[in-house]
């Protein structure tokens, strides 16, 4: 007897399954996401082959993946060294960010290296892609452009032609299966295209690409249900009132998870930043109370940002504002409060406000004291040190606490020019001072009250850090 097609109700966004219909998804807190979809039933197979496991001991040396390297080094950092074949990655972002425009130029790179490279598009025709090519005189004769939604068609053509080095599609929630009876860009269309496409980059060996949007919470909108299926998720991140784009891997099964590429977005599409503190800090104006600079750590790669920070009276009744860009707003809170116990700051009748320039959101508990520095010298109208570079994290108690890579930090500052670095003090057992690169003060903080001293003190009277 023939089986039945299969009603479900599936969510939109995160996936989740009902067996009936609701307004609101439990799963993730979404309302109106959920949709019927129709699953038909796979024909069984009365014979199939088995074939037994061959298991293998945890000894033993494997050699390192090749890797396909684009020559874009800002890429190949946060890819780990380059695309490795057969693998899979996921790029996201907000929609207009710079994932095609970046995906373009790594094509036409690899083209006009000798890689056979495919770029099929679903949201553009071949015409526009080529008009883009121009504007950003981009020149590789050899690059195969195609535009299609249908995954079959495009399973067929490279099941059937040479296997190319690199495949990019975009966007997965463009791709359609005709198998599937529900519109492109829904759960089940998204997991469905993305597993054939995967399988067939598998079964080929070709490094495959695709792109995502996110939501306008920040989460990849629909292929946040295929993640555990790619080998590396990346988010294309940036604010278009800033020039500056960052790629950051949110997970790599070949590279580490905590590298950034950085690039500006010009004219001429996107260009390589080999020293973003400079530029992070090129428009920088010192001795203005409020502002203090963060020397930062992203990955293995040291960043210099500026922090600022103002305050206001509460404006009416109700409580105070409290707005922070780049930066963690729980952690501001927690800030504020250890000001106000700890250290005697009276911040409660203040509308703080709070942003790291530039456009770099900054996730590491490193960026406390800075933080704390630019709200001190808001508070009391005394500015840093326009020489001075701060790290270290806060602690409850108003402690200071290490930070891992402070002599790579310390290197970072002094290469830009600062000659005064404030970081928390070395108090564990069998810790070793730090030796300062040349030209560079070192002033150890214990508590946080210490620092309040020194930028509460008369101008004129400036007292160093404890």
């Amino acid at each position: 007897m023939a089986k039945r097609p299969v009603h479900r109700f599936v969510c939109q966004t995160c996936g989740a399954v009902y067996p009936k219909w609701s307004g609101k998804c439990e799963a993730c807190g979404e309302w109106n996401t959920i949709v019927e979809e129709t699953l038909e039933p796979t024909v069984s197979r009365t014979s199939r082959t088995k074939n037994r496991l061959t298991f293998t001991g945890l000894e033993g040396n494997s050699a390192l993946p090749p890797r396909i390297m684009t020559g874009i080094e800002e890429l190949d950092r946060v890819l780990g060294g380059g695309f490795v074949p057969a693998s899979v990655v996921l790029v996201g972002g907000d929609p207009g960010i710079g994932k095609s425009t970046l995906l373009l130029q790594t094509a036409s790179r690899l083209a006009s290296n000798g890689q056979r490279v495919v770029y099929i598009s679903g949201e553009e025709a071949v015409e526009q892609i080529r008009m883009r090519a121009q504007r950003l005189e981009l020149i590789a004769p050899t690059l195969e452009l195609a535009a299609s939604i249908n995954v079959s068609d495009i399973v067929a053509t490279l099941e059937t032609d040479t296997p190319p080095g690199l495949v990019i599609i975009d966007s997965i929630q463009t791709m359609w299966l005709d198998s599937i009876e529900s519109a492109p860009g829904s759960v089940a269309q998204v997991r469905a295209c993305a597993f054939e496409l995967i399988r067939l980059a598998k079964k080929r060996g070709f490094s495959l690409v695709l792109v995502g949007h996110v939501t306008k919470e920040g989460g990849l909108a629909g292929p946040r249900v295929m993640e555990h299926m790619v080998d590396a998720v990346m988010y294309f991140e940036g604010d278009r009132g800033h020039q500056f784009r960052i790629l950051r891997a949110a997970k790599n099964r070949f590279g580490a998870t905590d590298e950034i590429g950085v690039f500006a977005m010009t004219d001429r599409g996107l260009i390589q930043v080999p020293n973003p503190s400079a530029l992070f800090l090129a428009e920088r104006q010192g001795n203005i109370a409020g502002s203090a600079v963060f020397a930062g750590l992203e990955g293995t790669r040291p960043v210099l940002l500026e922090v600022q920070a103002l305050l206001s009276p509460k404006a009416g009744d109700g409580s105070p504002r409290r707005a922070v860009i780049g930066w963690d707003s729980g952690r501001l809170s927690l800030l504020l409060a250890v000001l106000e116990a700890r250290c005697g700051l009276k911040l409660t009748g203040m509308d703080v406000y709070l942003n790291f320039a530039g456009g770099l959101r900054v996730t590491e508990p490193a960026a406390d004291l800075a933080a704390a520095a630019a709200i001190i010298s808001a508070a009391t109208g005394h500015p840093t040190s326009a020489g001075a570079v701060f790290f270290g994290e806060v602690g409850l108690s108003g402690e200071i606490r290490q930070v891992p890579q402070a002599e790579l930090r310390l290197r970072e500052a002094q290469k830009l020019g600062f000659t005064t670095a404030i970081f928390p003090r070395r108090v564990a057992q069998g810790a070793t001072r730090l030796k300062p690169p040349p030209g560079l003060d070192l002033h150890e903080l214990g508590h946080l009250s210490s620092l309040v001293a020194a930028l509460g003190a008369p101008q004129g009277n400036e007292a160093a850090p404890d």
